[in-house]
C-alpha cells in the first residue's frame, strides 16, 4: 500500500494552497492529497485564460477582488470562506491509471461518489455534479512523471459573487445556456457540516493508502519553475 501525506489546513488563502502545491508538484516527490476548508475570496482563472473574456472586470476592479492565474489548465472560480479544496499529487507509478485526464477524472469522481454516497453524485463532462447541478470543478496538470488533480467543491456560495464571472463562451455541454446560479449547487444540501465530507473521505482514503499527516513546515521542496501569479487588472 503506497503512502498518501495529507495536509489539512483551513482558511489557507487560495494563492498559498496553490503555491504549495506547484512546489510540491515540481520540487518533491511527495504523494499528497491536501484539503483545505475556505479562503479569502478570490478569482481564479486558467494559465491560458484572458481576463477580459473570463471576468466582470470594471466591477472586480471596484470592489478589489484579488485575481491569481494558476499554473494549471481548466475554468474561472471565485473561491471564499465556503469553498472546499481537495488536491491530490501523485507519481503517476502511485495509481494504476493511465494518467491522462480522463482516467484521473474517473479514477477521482469514483473515490469521492464511494466514500460520500451522495445520490446522484456522477462526474460529468470535467465536473462533479449531483444531478444535473454542478457541486466542483475541476483543473489538472500532467507533467513527465507526476500530475496534479485539483478541485473546488461548492460547500455553499453566495449568489452575488457569480455575477464577477462572465459567461463563459466554452462552456459544458450539459449546463447549456443555464445562468451560474440555474447550474450550481450546494453541498450542505446534502450534508450536516463540512467535516462531515472530509471525515468520509478520509475515511475511504485510508482504505486505498498508508495515510500520512503533514504539515506545511514538514515540507521541504527543490528550488523549482513558477508559473502561479497574481494579475494586474
Amino acid at each position: 500500500m503506497n503512502t498518501l501525506h495529507l495536509l489539512h489546513t483551513k482558511r489557507l488563502h487560495i494563492f498559498d494552497q496553490l503555491k504549495i502545491e506547484e512546489a510540491v508538484l515540481r520540487g518533491t516527490d511527495l504523494n499528497l492529497c491536501l484539503i483545505n476548508q475556505g479562503s479569502p475570496r478570490a478569482i481564479v482563472i486558467g494559465i491560458s485564460g484572458r481576463p477580459e473574456q473570463l471576468i466582470n472586470v470594471p466591477k472586480v476592479k471596484q470592489d478589489q477582488i484579488p485575481v491569481i492565474q494558476r499554473f494549471s489548465g481548466g475554468g474561472t472560480v471565485i473561491v471564499d470562506e465556503s469553498t472546499l479544496f481537495v488536491s491530490f499529487i501523485f507519481a503517476k507509478s502511485a495509481i494504476p491509471i493511465h494518467p491522462f485526464p480522463e482516467p484521473i477524472l474517473r479514477w477521482s469522481g469514483d473515490l469521492y461518489a464511494e466514500c460520500w454516497q451522495i445520490p446522484g453524485f456522477h462526474l460529468i463532462e470535467n465536473d462533479y455534479a449531483i444531478g444535473t447541478l454542478k457541486c466542483g470543478g475541476n483543473a489538472q496538470y500532467i507533467q513527465k512523471d507526476r500530475w496534479l488533480h485539483h478541485t473546488t467543491f461548492l460547500w455553499d456560495y453566495k449568489e452575488e459573487n457569480m455575477d464577477y464571472l462572465l459567461f463563459p463562451a466554452k462552456r459544458p455541454q450539459y449546463r447549456a445556456n443555464r445562468s451560474h446560479n440555474e447550474f450550481l449547487c450546494r453541498l450542505n444540501q446534502f450534508a450536516k457540516t463540512p467535516q462531515t465530507l472530509i471525515d468520509q473521505f478520509q475515511k475511504e482514503l485510508a482504505t486505498r493508502f498508508h495515510i500520512q499527516p503533514i504539515g506545511i513546515q514538514d515540507i521541504h521542496w527543490a528550488p523549482h519553475r513558477q508559473s502561479l501569479r497574481w494579475v494586474n487588472l
